[in-house]
């Protein structure tokens, strides 16, 4: 078969074929009487090898390097192969991070495009003095949604705390570019949206958080619960109470739940939950000893009531904890009339 319908048949040009001739990947087994190119089929199957190889990625060096080595081993190749395309799709995705980025900003002419451009290459730089740099670099126009990204993303905490400064000065904008890190599968990206959301004042903010209630990780779901729950938003009990079950951050919870507990109308709900945790089956002593110390920071009488109750409780410890802390209450109390 001469060049010419190989070309046709294969869909690979005749300048291609050519060029795979002059490399040595595919050699026409003979030649016409009048000196041309005759491919035989074997030569055919070779060249429909090398392009199937090309849609993998492989150079043509390669390729040649697989098709004449008998003892090839493909695992090796497809192995870098995976690692060559993992990189480029990495470089691909961090372009697009930035296209996405400058045009978020709605940037009205190239200075300001250009802008936008140099301060993400400083906020991408491997250094973090140099990140900070491009943070607290002279300028009006830091964007809300750049600052967003990088802020979700920061592990140098003093990185951080200037994106967080800078960020909470960018304006209302703050809060709506925040919330997809509430959505994020990487549970440090939600944490770190949650805490800054925590740092933003307001009802905005507030709402935005509610979200975070509901967050798998008990740290993200936590800090979110306390921030809520010193704001004075109810929705925040349930998860102000796991937080003093769980023993992170227990004292604090305790203290902001006992806030919520002096509005007349959540004392009861709040009474209702420490009573139902105190006797659950699952409460161990740790948990239940916890919860008893926290009834310290109730108003006097939601906490003295389920202290009695307690005081002669099968759990010694807890029973005599119970019993000291009620007595310090109504001593306290006497004093005070």
């Amino acid at each position: 078969m001469l060049i010419g319908e190989v070309a046709r048949r294969s869909g690979v040009s005749a300048r291609m074929l050519r060029h795979y001739e002059s490399l040595g990947l595919v050699r026409p087994t003979g030649r016409t009487t009048g000196g041309y190119r005759e491919y035989a089929d074997t030569d055919i199957q070779r060249i429909f090898h090398v392009e199937s190889l090309r849609t993998l990625g492989l150079s043509l060096r390669q390729i040649g390097q697989v098709l004449d080595d008998p003892g090839f081993t493909p695992s090796d190749l497809i192995g870098d192969l995976i690692q060559e395309t993992e990189h480029r799709l990495a470089r691909e995705q961090e372009l697009l991070k930035r296209l996405r980025a400058v045009d978020a900003t709605e940037p009205t002419g190239w200075e300001g495009a250009l802008r936008i451009v140099e301060l993400l290459r400083g906020l991408s730089s491997p250094s973090a003095a140099r990140r900070q740099q491009a943070i607290l670099a002279p300028r009006s126009d830091l964007p809300a949604p750049v600052l967003a990204q990088a802020v979700l993303t920061e592990t140098d905490p003093h990185v951080a705390g200037a994106l967080r400064w800078a960020l909470a000065r960018a304006g209302t904008d703050a809060v709506a570019n925040l919330a997809p890190g509430l959505a994020s599968s990487d549970v440090e990206v939600r944490r770190r949206a949650v805490q800054m959301l925590a740092e933003i004042p307001g009802d905005e903010s507030a709402e935005i958080l509610t979200d975070a209630l509901a967050d798998p990780d008990p740290h993200a779901r936590g800090r979110a619960a306390l921030a809520l729950g010193a704001r004075g938003r109810p929705e925040s009990i349930p998860a102000l109470i796991a937080v003093i079950v769980t023993g992170v951050n227990d004292v604090e919870a305790a203290e902001v739940l006992g806030a919520l507990a002096r509005d007349p109308e959540l004392a009861a709900p709040i009474q209702e939950a420490l009573a139902a945790e105190l006797t659950a089956p699952s409460a161990d002593h740790a948990v239940r000893m916890r919860l008893v110390q926290a009834l310290a920071e109730m108003p006097d009488a939601l906490a003295l009531t389920l202290l009695r109750g307690l005081a002669a409780d099968a759990d010694r410890t807890v029973a005599r904890t119970a019993a000291a802390l009620a007595a310090l209450i109504e001593k306290r109390a006497a004093d005070g009339a």
